[in-house]
């Protein structure tokens, strides 16, 4: 991704790019059922979707000895995740289960992948919440992921919290939650989020001064003539 559009996404907020979506026709986009579990110290998430894909657990396959086996899927894709980018679990929805734990979460860390994100819930969830690292999830559940699921496929299109996420495309959290951008449009939708964020803190500064709604959100051309006058006098 290109640097600048990584650090104009750090500092936007996930409602100003749903509204960017939204104006290109994209309206499910917000990931639902889920939250942010961390605090973590870097802005927002931000990264490609690296994804992995679970469907219904069988008894014959799924028992604790599947992860003796390096290339199980789960355990492949904590090792294979690229950095930089962030792991996305398609859980189903599936909250009677957790989707991974606090040592799985440890090594995306260590390997310096961006973030987890999942519309399951976690295990160990006391613990992660403590890590200075990105997690998003459906809270947390102490059974292990086995007794529910069956991780059977690596970066395909997968859908999580009931949104379509495809590899790379770009994945965004703030403390509200994530968002999912199409990576060919994450370039443009990053520089009008910032244009976007700038008008509505002088729109703020006019609602909190007494103005009323209309003809200031939205700003009618005599209120994005000040706008003008304000942005030049703060260098913004």
């Amino acid at each position: 991704m290109d640097p600048t559009t990584v650090e104009r996404l750090r500092h936007v907020s996930v409602a100003t790019l749903c509204t960017q979506l939204f104006k290109r026709g994209f309206r499910n986009v917000y990931l639902q059922g889920i939250g942010r579990l961390t605090r973590p110290s870097t802005g927002n998430l931000v990264g490609p979707a690296f994804t992995m894909r679970n469907i219904p657990a069988r008894e014959d396959l799924d028992k604790l000895s599947a992860f003796d086996n390096p290339q199980h899927p789960q355990r492949k894709a904590i090792e294979s995740v690229p950095p930089g980018h962030v792991l996305v679990l398609d859980c189903r929805g599936e909250t009677r289960v957790a989707s991974g734990g606090q040592i799985l979460t440890t090594r995306l860390k260590v390997r310096g992948v961006a973030g987890l994100v999942s519309d399951g819930p976690v295990r160990d969830s006391g613990e992660i919440a403590k890590m200075d690292f990105p997690v998003y999830c459906a809270g947390g559940s102490a059974p292990l992921n086995l007794i529910q699921h069956h991780a059977i496929d690596l970066n395909v299109p997968i859908g999580c919290g009931g949104v379509a996420v495809y590899p790379d495309d770009v994945i965004v959290g703030d403390e509200e939650g994530v968002v999912v951008i199409p990576r060919k449009l994450a370039d443009e939708i990053a520089a009008d989020a910032v244009e976007q964020e700038k008008l509505e803190a002088f729109v703020l500064e006019r609602i909190e001064a007494g103005a009323a709604l209309p003809g200031t959100y939205p700003p009618n051309a005599e209120t994005k003539a000040a706008y003008e006058v304000w942005r030049k006098q703060r260098g913004v």
